[in-house]
């Protein structure tokens, strides 16, 4: 006989974070296969949020992505970024071609407001799951109509911060992404209850 437990969903800041850095992965890593930046060989399929997502297996790739989302992690839990950009550029001329924006705007939940470290949120880890899933299936979907990237391309991650942080020394700091005759599309959004993240992806006009 099976016994149900009714305790209250509970998710911390560092829950929310926790949650929003696993997004930002599979985000990130379905776009660097729909855009084609990487053979499609140096990917593996994962399923997550109910889809099949393609993943880079390239050992790299693998060790940045992880050190950006670690730190990601820990200053959005201490709600110090408002922003993060994958940027994409021409690895010739340098020139930005497209730029996702993963916007963050902190919430205020529904527990203990009066210390912000004690923000929680009792929203439903599977409805925000398929908020999730919902954003991901758009990212698949812009490559209908997103301009064809014909040239070897690179990426990078940019974090920015709403206030000055620690920056770990192998990173720099440096300016905004900017694209010329830039175009946008926003995708839908998905909150944690103590975050909100809005994704937007910049991309320049085929000339």
């Amino acid at each position: 006989m099976s016994t149900t437990q009714a305790t209250k969903n509970c998710i911390t800041l560092n829950g929310s974070a926790q949650i929003i850095a696993e997004y930002l992965k599979y985000g990130i890593n379905s776009i660097l296969f729909q855009r084609g930046i990487y053979p499609a060989e140096t990917f593996e399929s994962t399923q997550q949020y109910g889809l099949t997502i393609l993943m880079s297996k390239d050992p790299k790739i693998e060790e940045f992505l992880q050190k950006v989302l670690e730190q990601t992690e820990e200053w959005l839990s201490k709600n110090m970024i408002n922003k993060i950009s994958m940027v994409i550029t021409n690895a010739h001329t340098k020139e930005v071609l497209e730029c996702w924006d993963f916007k963050m705007n902190a919430e205020i939940g529904d527990g203990d407001t009066t210390d912000p470290q004690k923000l929680t949120s009792s929203k439903d880890l599977k409805r925000i799951q398929n908020e999730i899933r919902d954003v991901m299936r758009q990212i698949s979907a812009t490559v209908t109509y997103l301009p064809l990237l014909d040239c070897i391309c690179t990426f990078d991650v940019m974090i920015h911060t709403l206030q000055t942080c620690n920056i770990p020394e192998s990173w720099d700091e440096t300016g905004p992404a900017f694209i010329q005759n830039a175009q946008s599309v926003q995708l839908r959004s998905f909150s944690t209850g103590l975050h909100k993240v809005d994704t937007v992806v910049n991309y320049k006009m085929s000339s």
